[in-house]
């Protein structure tokens, strides 16, 4: 049943990193997109693909938290005390990006929208980073067994910890760029579909070279780590997931088969995170707890089973029929570029490019380009 609730937590980190990953690259693009009018086309596009589906991706995130706190109590004791400051700033980003993604959308002024735009997406680089780090430092078996035992700062911040950061966000911005060439599709486009094919092959590259880089940074600083992921299953996952990498590169980059390349993406990152798994295990903890030591008595083993059988059975439907709906375009929203939805407009009666009437309402229909300075 150890075991089992091992295989939970894998899973559910995995679905985290897919769907909700992709979602925080989508913020990376959002803060390189450049300026209002330059980078309004793509902020346009991040709006309109995330809206219907960002919040449901935080599901997985609080399954991997309820299970590790239940099944394996002393190790998620013992991870939290001493990881407490990447954690905090991860729920602290989490919170307020969701609230500036929220509110950016009614924002009243540029200023407003700039704000807004920006915790959004500052937030979306910082969260998958500290999240990383904290991947990282318990990989690299820098968390031992004990209340706060562990260094609150070099347990995280160093080599290790960083490398697996920066790879998170990595692949959040390869992830997100392949999923928008498709939604880029389906929005009529094709101008961004181009902009994203470029994104997805460029990160695409970047993140395999960070990923060979950090081989050699995990001989060095994580030994154990290194051996595990080299050898036995885990180098078999590690070469699938080198696989579909290539595979969705050349699925975006030549073919433009962008709905066979959002599986291939996502089975780059399965394969990742499950040779990470095979690396470790035993471990729960390396160098301090097993999975067996660490788990929680039978019987609450037993329920979190029982009780994560009965989310899967009550949830799965749901949200597959969100992402059917998603995938499908029944959910899609008019496709507008962002900066527009903050400019004063015309009203209908007074013709392009006239001043609106003195106390008459905006309206959507006739944007006047004004410059980025204008608070109005």
């Amino acid at each position: 049943m150890a075991e089992a609730c091992a295989v939970i937590l894998l899973a559910a980190l995995t679905a985290y990193i897919v769907l909700a990953g992709a979602d925080f690259g989508a913020g990376f693009w959002d803060l390189t997109a450049g300026g209002a009018e330059r980078g309004g086309p793509v902020r346009g596009l991040v709006q309109r693909s995330m809206s219907p589906v960002w919040e449901a991706n935080h599901v997985w995130l609080i399954l991997l938290f309820t299970v590790f706190w239940t099944a394996f109590p002393e190790a998620f004791a013992s991870t939290v005390s001493t990881l407490y400051i990447p954690m905090f700033a991860a729920a602290i980003g989490i919170i307020f990006r969701g609230a500036a993604f929220a509110f950016r959308g009614q924002a009243g002024t540029i200023r407003d929208a700039r704000f807004f735009g920006g915790l959004f997406a500052t937030a979306s680089v910082i969260v998958p980073f500290a999240l990383g780090t904290v991947v990282g430092a318990v990989a690299s078996g820098r968390v031992p067994v004990g209340n706060a035992a562990g260094d609150p700062v070099g347990s995280w911040l160093n080599p290790t910890g960083i490398l697996v950061g920066v790879l998170a966000v990595a692949v959040g911005t390869y992830m997100s760029a392949v999923f928008l060439c498709h939604d880029a599709v389906r929005a009529e486009q094709p101008g961004l579909v181009r902009a994203f094919r470029r994104r997805a092959v460029g990160s695409g590259l970047v993140t395999g070279a960070i990923a060979i880089v950090g081989l050699f940074v995990l001989r060095g600083d994580a030994r154990t780590l290194y051996d595990g992921l080299t050898g036995g299953v885990a180098v078999w996952l590690v070469a699938a997931s080198i696989v579909a990498g290539l595979a969705t590169l050349t699925l975006v980059g030549r073919t433009e088969r962008f709905g066979w390349a959002r599986l291939t993406a996502a089975v780059a990152v399965v394969g990742l995170v499950a040779a990470w798994g095979a690396a470790q295990e035993p471990d729960l903890l390396p160098g301090a707890l097993t999975i067996g030591e660490a788990a929680a008595g039978d019987a609450t083993l037993q329920a979190v089973l029982i009780s994560t059988g009965i989310a899967v059975v009550v949830l799965t439907p749901s949200l597959a029929l969100l992402f059917r709906l998603v995938l499908t375009g029944r959910l899609d929203q008019e496709y507008a570029p962002l900066d527009h939805r903050f400019r004063p407009f015309d009203a209908l009666s007074n013709g392009a490019g006239a001043p609106a009437a003195a106390g008459g309402p905006p309206t959507s229909a006739d944007p006047v380009d004004r410059s980025e300075g204008d608070d109005r």
